[in-house]
């Protein structure tokens, strides 16, 4: 009967793993520089001591935190080039 107990009761430690003792969830998620929240797995591009990066909201030791996942960031603007200096260069019969 011991036994079972123990048994019972391991599992059900998991169940409120992520409740605060009012019984609430505990919402996990990150903030960017201006503070506004942002969801975990997502992804946006930060600005920290001059350099620009894209990073992912991501929980480590149950702690979220920001992981660059690539240099740089993705734009989608349009980048205007500037014109072919000698038009007469390009073969208008392509």
């Amino acid at each position: 009967m011991t036994r079972l107990a123990i048994f019972l009761m391991a599992l059900a430690a998991p169940s409120f793993a992520d409740q605060n003792i009012g019984g609430k969830v505990i919402d996990c998620y990150c903030t960017d520089t201006s503070g506004a929240r942002v969801e975990l797995g997502e992804s946006i591009c930060l600005q920290v001591g001059g350099r620009m990066f894209t990073a992912q909201c991501q929980m480590s030791l149950n702690v979220p935190m920001w992981r660059e996942t690539s240099d740089g960031c993705m734009s989608s603007q349009l980048q205007i080039s500037e014109p072919v200096a000698n038009a007469s260069l390009i073969d208008s019969e392509v």
